[in-house]
């Protein structure tokens, strides 16, 4: 693999990062058919199974919501203390041994959670399972971002997520075939699928080791010729030219590669932003207004568990079974549905990058809040007219169905994209870490409460997620600028501008780009912010 160079250097990488993030969506999807097994749910003591006929088999019935959310859930306060740490050392010792740690965790974990015989062993495998994912989660994104183009580097990731649903898919329909191994109630049925995780994280493992280091992150670091091979290799579909120092290589990578030393000498004398405390609070970073990105970058992620994906990846059979199905119709119902979501995250792969960020995130947010409300409608109506079951219950599950393919096709691959973007080179792994404790926070809170609410208020759950899509319009709208096509080294003249709307964002951005174009250094750009500042806000105010 060291003779690749070009695409197929950029597919290959894409490929590997893919195999981790399968990882993940598999790890994901797990859990949904774990938790209807019946030997697991007796050995958690979660509830009890009773034999509906052939045609249904072992029906679980769930005594223990609580316990059982918590099961899910503290996977999440691994990812989230997972993605700290590896943020922390993706920075300081590279982003190819930061990703292979975090494997060795996920294997570590994954052996545990196979053998766990009781609740307190299965919570501590989950933990550590958990942390291994948030290194991963941290990581992968970045390597991926920092080798891409600027005008595909959305494509890039989205394409990694077609694989993550992938994975999604596999998990499901694996489990649900093991359900009719033996009278359905055997061990392998949950521990065998917990153990496959570990073969996709093994072969990601091996094949890093002839994988090339991100030449951001060389250069962060001052390996400059090793970055300057691995950036020409990676562009060598450019044709090869004499660049303004007479040296012969490729142009657009000597042009990348000198882009990239000149944002790095500018972002070392922001040094002190180093720390997750100070990036947090801004302390430290001056005119680069790191907090604001990392604000951007936590509540994207919550807000993208809380639009409603979170209930669908794991309770979809519940809510299909809300909706007037039987238990084996249901979980057929739910692996379709999963298969719908693969193929719509294909979509992303081509609009995110040619329609941008914000595009995808609005008409995604009104198809979803739509949708959602009109199958927690139909599912009300099914209970008030059981008469017309067929109806509405169809009805029901066709609007979960939409709702899955748009999110596929938009919030999936956006709010990961968007921090591996946003962030300075010198804390970029730390930044995007930042993003992962958002979603670790917004999946921990929902899968915990997502059984309660079904339990409680049942339809009605799909209601506020309904309501919650509406609101991350404005949002959208006033605070996320955006990022498509421009190139990661752009974003800290894109983040200049002293407020945090979209268009003074992007009225700054414009002027200090026409700054660069008449000969300035980026450098002497980013210097003079301070000083225009005032002349700054008289523009606004006109």
């Amino acid at each position: 693999m060291s003779q690749l160079s070009g695409q197929k250097l950029i597919y290959t990488v894409n490929a590997v990062a893919g195999l981790a993030i399968f990882f993940f969506g598999y790890d994901q999807g797990m859990m949904g058919g774990v938790n209807t097994s019946p030997d697991y749910v007796q050995t958690m003591g979660l509830g009890f199974s009773t034999y509906e006929g052939s045609s249904e088999g072992y029906v679980v019935t769930i005594t223990e919501p609580t316990k059982q959310g918590g099961i899910v859930s503290i996977y999440y306060l691994g990812t989230l203390i997972g993605c700290l740490i590896g943020g922390v050392t993706g920075d300081r010792i590279g982003r190819l041994k930061t990703m292979f740690i975090g494997g060795l965790w996920v294997i570590l974990g994954a052996v545990l959670q196979c053998s766990a015989q009781n609740v307190a062993w299965m919570l501590c495998a989950r933990v550590i399972n958990g942390i291994g994912t948030g290194y991963l989660n941290a990581i992968v994104p970045v390597w991926s971002a920092e080798v891409a183009t600027h005008t595909s580097r959305g494509a890039f990731i989205a394409l990694e997520f077609t694989l993550n649903i992938f994975g999604v898919v596999v998990a499901y329909w694996l489990e649900f075939g093991l359900g009719f191994v033996g009278d359905g109630r055997s061990q392998i049925r949950w521990r065998f699928p917990i153990a496959f995780q570990i073969i996709p994280v093994m072969v990601f493992m091996v094949i890093l080791y002839w994988m090339p280091e991100s030449p951001r992150w060389l250069i962060k670091v001052g390996r400059l010729e090793e970055a300057k091979t691995i950036l020409q290799r990676l562009r060598s579909h450019s044709p090869p030219s004499t660049d303004e120092t007479g040296e012969e290589g490729h142009f657009v990578a000597n042009v990348e590669f000198n882009s990239i030393v000149e944002v790095v000498k500018l972002e070392k004398k922001h040094s002190k932003m180093n720390s997750y405390w100070n990036m947090f609070w801004g302390i430290g970073s001056g005119d680069l207004h790191i907090a604001r990105r990392v604000q951007l970058s936590i509540w994207l992620q919550i807000l993208q568990e809380w639009v409603g994906i979170a209930a669908i990846t794991v309770y979809a059979p519940t809510i299909f079974a809300a909706a007037g199905y039987g238990a084996r119709k249901a979980q057929w119902l739910s692996g379709l549905n999963n298969i719908t979501y693969m193929i719509a995250t294909s979509i992303a792969v081509v609009t995110i990058d040619r329609w941008g960020r914000r595009v995808g995130l609005w008409w995604g947010a009104v198809g979803q809040g739509i949708a959602m409300i009109l199958a927690g409608a139909f599912s009300r109506l099914l209970k008030d007219h059981p008469d017309q079951a067929a109806a509405y219950g169809g009805a029901a599950a066709s609007f979960i169905f939409i709702y899955t393919a748009i999110f596929g096709a938009t919030w999936l691959t956006i709010p990961w994209v968007y921090p591996t973007e946003t962030f300075p080179l010198e804390v970029r792994a730390k930044g995007n870490a930042w993003g992962v404790v958002g979603w670790s926070i917004g999946n921990g809170w929902l899968t915990l409460l997502n059984p309660v609410m079904f339990n409680k208020i049942g339809e009605n759950t799909l209601h506020i997620f309904g309501a919650v899509n509406f609101l991350c319009i404005p949002l959208v709208w006033a605070f996320y600028p955006e990022t498509a096509n421009r190139t990661l080294e752009e974003m800290d003249l894109l983040f200049a501008s002293k407020s945090p709307f979209v268009w003074d964002e992007e009225r700054h951005f414009t002027k200090l780009k026409a700054e660069l174009a008449d000969g300035r250094h980026m450098s002497d750009v980013v210097k003079g912010i301070s000083s225009s500042s005032s002349s700054e806000d008289v523009v606004a105010k006109q």
